[in-house]
């Protein structure tokens, strides 16, 4: 009784184990997948513009740590970059998490 105890409570735990595994490969490949999509569509319309814009590729530390951080870190450059961004698209409608998405898929 005692044996088939220990054996159905390690058996549990080994499918609960499997369950997070396969739960977090799934979140993180639908987070990857929404990310890409996400800097693939502004990356399409502001690669031809900033690709070579010096204000925008000098910000590509700080859209890193901006996107790392989930927008708690924002650095100089990167603020100047959104601006500059702003600027000279006042059409586009994209918040500062997709534009730093986008400049590090520059």
């Amino acid at each position: 009784m005692k044996i088939r105890s220990v054996v159905l409570a390690a058996g549990l735990i080994g499918f609960s184990a499997v369950a997070s595994a396969s739960s977090f490969v799934g979140t993180t490949n639908a987070i990857g997948s929404i990310l890409a999509n996400t800097a693939n569509a502004l990356g399409d319309s502001t690669a031809s513009t900033f690709g070579s814009d010096k204000v925008v590729l000098q910000a590509r530390e700080d859209a890193a740590s901006f996107v790392g951080s989930n927008g708690d870190l924002r650095g100089v450059n990167l603020e100047a970059a959104l601006g500059h961004i702003r600027h000279q698209m006042p059409e586009l409608q994209a918040s500062d998490m997709q534009l730093a998405e986008a400049i590090l898929a520059l």
